[in-house]
């Protein structure tokens, strides 16, 4: 398979979760609002509709690859903002046994892990470009070669 049609199979992967995860969050707010009020931030139902509309927004743009380098970092910065500030440490929830508490941690790490890849591949992404299939080329705001 030629490289910039890996680079699109790629791009289309990693925008799958942004698009759906931000749809999600403007159709229904509750249940991130409940986890970002539970994190300690302010205003949960504006935050999780701005999550959300960031991204779907973010998400399409990788897909198109429009502004992909802007977007790729903002979102890197996004998956780690959010994996250190919801998943960065161990669940108790004092009504879950031991066991229940020790599988749920284990779950919220591989979440962790999860985001810290994901800002790995986008780091990629916004290093190298979104190859020539994308809006980015036809405009000329990409090339094929990396910067250094």
């Amino acid at each position: 398979m030629p490289q910039n049609a890996v680079v699109l199979v790629g791009r289309i992967l990693l925008s799958i979760i942004f698009i759906m995860s931000g749809f999600s969050k403007l159709t229904d707010a509750g249940s991130t609002a409940g986890m970002i009020a539970n994190a300690g931030l302010p205003a949960a139902t504006a935050l999780t509709y701005l999550a959300g509309l960031f991204e779907l927004i973010g998400g399409l743009a990788v897909l198109v690859g429009f502004q992909t380098r802007i977007a790729a970092y903002l979102l890197a910065a996004f998956c780690l903002f959010t994996g250190f500030v919801f998943h960065g440490g161990p669940i108790n929830v004092p009504t879950f046994s031991p066991e229940a508490n020790g599988m749920l941690s284990m779950f919220n790490q591989i979440m962790m892990m999860k985001n810290i890849t994901i800002a790995g591949g986008f780091l990629v992404l916004a290093a190298f470009g979104p190859g020539s299939i994308s809006v980015d080329a036809r405009t000329g705001l990409s090339t094929n070669a990396g910067r250094a």
